[in-house]
């Protein structure tokens, strides 16, 4: 059955071939071609899924800033499939491309008569080196009970997402640029899909969190959100910002034989490379057993007539005031990254990097500076209050460890970013405590879960198909599904003026 409409100037093509049933939306860029949806109770709702946002970062456009996408009309967008990953080292290999620069959108209604809705813009965890907003990780299956416009995306990652060698050749950022050319084109298009353009919240998990933190401090992202959902991080953590990321660029280039001067030399043979090269070189890249957490980060750009994602240190914009003063929601889980305590203590040689060189390796892990006098004393003062006279040794010594990795790479940073944003914008916090019969994280030597780990809530948000089943009314978890839900929708919805 063909049923063809026009509402609002919104070419709307509904096609029901057996049980799929499809629909067409014009857009200023062609038309895209979504695929109906049920949510956990059965509602229908529209997906369109895989959307180009930006070109493919490829050839000469790898380690540069993201080009908009350009129309595809009178072609029509299948938007009715699974995109891919950005690539990171991942088992199935057929998931990744550097044609990752997608998006993807859920909606209820592309009847704009009803009122346009609020719109929730999530941007995934993974350390920017790891993670996708594809639904095989995220599903909107939870929010579409919501009256929302949902969009997930992906960004670029790792090397190819973050290399800054203080030049013009590379200036870094690439990933965080990644989600404001996504912004933007959330700006000119969402409200064909029935979203408000002028009520767009951000919601990050992990790197997500840290992402959206950094978008309240950069010029390029003000006026493309209203609102922000922090979760479990942000980006105002021990280290040091600098211009450039160069001995991790050098290292890469180390890895795939690439010249490490001139720069310029460097950049070509990368740009060369094959996308498989930088993905089995991944692990590689890390200081040790894939730590420190964030080993790509972000830069303060150097001006080379760019448009600049950040154009000084994010503490001096925060300590000035001169950021975009948006309301926000932030908090942690009960326990974090508890769970790193078991990977590291559990294996002989990582235990034996903190029981016998504690001084040595604990700041690449916790990434303050190393090798120096304060770097002798700041990690006396934490083996001192975590550990007290005792050795490490498994498993007496999860607990303290658990708490330092936590804090280490969390709660410190949460705790600073919240001081110093409350002085300026309206903030709202929460500690999630939930403990279920899933998680991220299980004991290993008993099989059972700990309690709200790094990432547990977002299972309560997003249907995630490869960890669970989709929940119903009669589990356990649907109420804190519920909860969770209604009061991200809440917050979206709710006027800031209210």
């Amino acid at each position: 059955m063909l049923v063809i409409s026009f509402v609002f100037g919104i070419l709307l093509i509904t096609v029901c071939n057996g049980t799929e049933t499809t629909i067409n939306v014009d857009t200023s860029l062609g038309a895209i071609k979504g695929l109906q949806m049920e949510t956990r109770f059965g509602h229908k709702f529209w997906s369109f899924r895989g959307i180009r946002y930006a070109e493919a970062p490829v050839g000469e456009l790898r380690f540069q800033s993201p080009q908009p996408i350009s129309a595809w009309r009178p072609s029509i967008y299948d938007a009715t499939l699974y995109g891919p990953l950005c690539p990171q080292e991942i088992e199935n290999r057929s998931w990744i491309s550097e044609d990752c620069l997608r998006l993807n959108v859920y909606t209820k209604s592309l009847n704009v008569t009803s009122g346009l809705k609020p719109v929730i813009v999530y941007f995934h965890p993974g350390g920017f080196y790891a993670g996708t907003g594809m639904n095989r990780y995220f599903g909107a299956e939870y929010f579409m009970e919501r009256d929302i416009v949902l969009v997930t995306l992906n960004y670029r990652l790792a090397t190819l997402g973050f290399l800054a060698t203080g030049t013009k050749e590379a200036v870094g950022n690439m990933g965080l640029k990644d989600q404001v050319t996504a912004l933007r084109w959330i700006q000119t298009h969402i409200e064909k899909f029935g979203g408000d353009p002028k009520s767009v919240t951000l919601m990050g998990y992990s790197a997500g969190s840290f992402s959206i933190g950094l978008h309240m401090i950069s010029p390029m992202s003000r006026g493309l959100f209203h609102k922000a959902i922090m979760q479990s991080a942000s980006p105002l953590a021990q280290f040091r910002y600098e211009h450039h990321q160069k001995q991790l660029a050098e290292k890469q280039a180390k890895l795939l034989k690439c010249p490490l001067g001139p720069v310029q030399d460097m950049i070509k043979c990368l740009k060369n490379k094959s996308m498989e090269d930088f993905v089995n070189t991944t692990q590689d890249m890390f200081y040790f057993n894939w730590n420190p957490v964030y080993n790509w980060l972000p830069v303060v750009e150097p001006d080379f007539g760019q448009e600049r994602f950040l154009i000084e240190d994010p503490y001096k914009t925060m300590m000035s005031g001169n950021i975009y003063k948006v309301p926000i929601i932030m908090g942690v889980t009960q326990y974090e990254f508890h769970y790193l305590a078991y990977y590291t203590l559990r294996n002989e040689t990582t235990r034996a990097l903190f029981s016998q060189q504690f001084d040595k390796n604990t700041p690449h892990y916790f990434l303050y500076e190393a090798d120096t006098p304060k770097s002798l004393s700041i990690s006396k003062a934490l083996r001192d209050f975590y550990f007290k006279n005792n050795s490490i040794a498994y498993p007496q010594s999860v607990e303290p460890f658990g708490e330092l990795y936590s804090d280490g790479l969390i709660i410190f940073a949460y705790h600073r970013f919240l001081q110093m944003v409350s002085k300026h914008t309206s903030v709202y916090t929460y500690l999630f405590t939930y403990k279920g019969r899933y998680s991220h994280f299980k004991n290993p030597d008993t099989n059972q879960t700990l309690g709200a780990m790094h990432h547990d809530e977002l299972l309560y948000l997003f249907y995630v198909p490869l960890m669970t089943p989709m929940f119903g009314k009669t589990d356990p978890e649907n109420a804190t599904i519920e909860r969770l839900t209604r009061m991200w929708y809440e917050f979206a919805q709710k006027k800031q003026s209210q």
